[in-house]
């Protein structure tokens, strides 16, 4: 008997990613993992400002635009 834990992404949603993506190349520059790391920060900005414009904070406030913003990772720039 194993005592594997469960993964923390389900191994259908790999299997998913991967189908669309070159395993080889998911670790080098604007691969797999650069994409995801990209696509979760933008996931993560964007709820950010539509929960500060919808709180009670956000009285007033609206989105005019989008605008570019450069996040550092520990391995590049996203």
């Amino acid at each position: 008997m194993s005592r594997r834990k469960e993964p923390i992404i389900p191994e259908a949603i790999l299997d998913q990613l991967l189908a669309r993506a070159d395993a080889k190349s998911a670790f080098d520059s604007n691969g797999l993992l650069d994409q995801l790391k990209r696509a979760l920060a933008e996931r993560a900005l964007n709820a950010e400002i539509d929960h500060h414009l919808t709180g009670e904070g956000g009285a007033g406030n609206s989105r005019n635009g989008y605008g570019m913003k450069t996040v550092l990772t520990d391995s590049d720039s996203v």
